[in-house]
């Protein structure tokens, strides 16, 4: 028998009621959104729970929405693989723009660890309680996080590149015939 997504959708709303929401189809995988404070609880539960066992984490990253409300500007998204029946499901939670952080998975998920660092060193989420959070691709002298829609896409200092070779021209460019 296969695990339904009406079965996992309602043994994750009888037991987080109100800190999960927004339960839709995207594109073939059950996505839903939690509440910061009780993301840990609800994938430790979708974990351990002997019906849903998520029992793999494919995947967790950040997500930066610099035109939404200030509670909201950022998310972390989780997807979890259920290898016996071979269900995916994904899970949001969005968290506050001034202060982005949320409780770390690598209790949880062991593999959780270095995505976490990576979402930590691109966007700047801290993962509370992560043993060991510090940048993993990135110089740790950097002060910006590369991925927020914020950050610059080029170097404005720099001096090797004319732009004209990228098809970009300033106004007053009048390229010689």
């Amino acid at each position: 028998m296969t695990l339904e997504t009406t079965v996992i959708e309602n043994k994750v709303k009888e037991k987080f009621g109100d800190n999960v929401s927004d339960f839709r189809m995207e594109q073939d995988i059950l996505t839903f959104h939690a509440l910061p404070v009780s993301i840990w609880d609800v994938i430790s539960f979708m974990k351990n729970d002997e019906t849903l066992r998520f029992n793999f984490m494919t995947d967790l990253c950040g997500v930066h929405y610099p035109d939404n409300n200030e509670d909201a500007q950022f998310a972390v998204v989780y997807h979890l693989h259920n290898w016996v029946d071979n269900v995916r499901v994904r899970v949001k939670t969005f968290l506050d723009g001034k202060n982005p952080e949320v409780n770390t998975m690598s209790d949880i998920f062991a593999a959780a660890n270095w995505m976490e660092r990576e979402t930590y060193d691109f966007y700047g989420i801290n993962f509370i309680g992560h043993p060991n959070l510090k940048r993993i691709l990135n110089d740790e002298g950097m002060v910006s996080f590369p991925m927020r829609k914020d950050h610059p896409l080029e170097d404005a200092g720099r001096t090797d590149k004319d732009d004209r070779f990228f098809g970009r021209t300033p106004n007053n460019y009048e390229p010689t015939k």
